[in-house]
């Protein structure tokens, strides 16, 4: 593959890994990437845009005191049972947060 100077890699996609280097972020380049439990990002297919094993640690992580299944319940197990949990349109009007 050639990589061109006015490419979506070189303008947005190394200025962002650039950055998150700086931010001391851990990347990875999926351009090779190994589908499946034990692959490169433990997914299995592209379409997968949550890794919901490395989003229940962190949330884990983060919010200590709150039991997993509160944070990212077991029936959250695919891409697409998290899609409907962020419909896209959003039907319904809030006044009150």
């Amino acid at each position: 593959m050639t990589l061109h100077t006015y490419s979506e890699d070189q303008l947005i996609e190394q200025p962002a890994v650039a950055l998150f280097a700086e931010l001391r972020w851990k990347t990875v380049s999926a351009r090779e990437e190994i589908f499946g439990a034990d692959g490169t990002l433990e997914r299995e297919t592209s379409a997968e845009v949550v890794l919901l094993t490395r989003l229940r640690a962190a949330l884990t992580r983060l919010i200590r005191n709150c039991p997993t299944e509160q944070l990212l319940p077991p029936s959250i197990t695919s891409h697409a049972t998290v899609a409907q949990c962020f419909p896209r349109r959003r039907t319904a009007k809030f006044t009150h947060c």
